[in-house]
């Protein structure tokens, strides 16, 4: 979605989850490091509010066929925050998976129109069945 669309408040959301993006990847790199991975989270969760607000992120994390992912989410962020970092996060990779896994096809949809690298992505993503998109977003 081009940033002319956003509204200011969501362009800050956007920065709140790009933020919290980096620290996630830094505290990979850094060896799973407990702060930078719950920065990270605090970041994310800040700006996932800002962007469809609060109600609408309540209702997400709220849905019965969700609940799993939330569940395994909040898990994994208070296990990194009582020093159990990778274990933590590998709790937390899974609850994201569970909670915005139905994205993945539009990720990979919009992966494949990338210039240059987008037809060696297409392949891939060809090969591991993520070429359809799911109509019925969580938003």
């Amino acid at each position: 979605m081009p940033t002319m669309w956003l509204s200011d408040s969501q362009k800050i959301g956007v920065a709140f989850c790009s933020g919290g993006g980096f620290f996630l990847v830094g505290g990979v790199l850094l060896f799973f490091d407990r702060s930078m991975l719950a920065m990270g989270n605090i970041l994310f969760l800040i700006g996932l509010t800002i962007i469809i607000g609060p109600a609408k992120t309540l209702l997400f994390f709220a849905r019965k066929n969700k609940a799993k992912g939330t569940a395994a989410f909040f898990a994994g962020l208070a296990l990194i925050l009582f020093r159990w970092p990778l274990i933590g996060f590998l709790v937390e990779l899974y609850g994201i998976f569970i909670l915005f896994g139905d994205f993945l096809g539009t990720i990979a949809g919009f992966a494949t129109s990338v210039p240059i690298i987008g037809p060696y992505i297409a392949i891939v993503v060809e090969k591991i069945g993520l070429a359809r998109r799911n109509t019925d977003l969580p938003v």
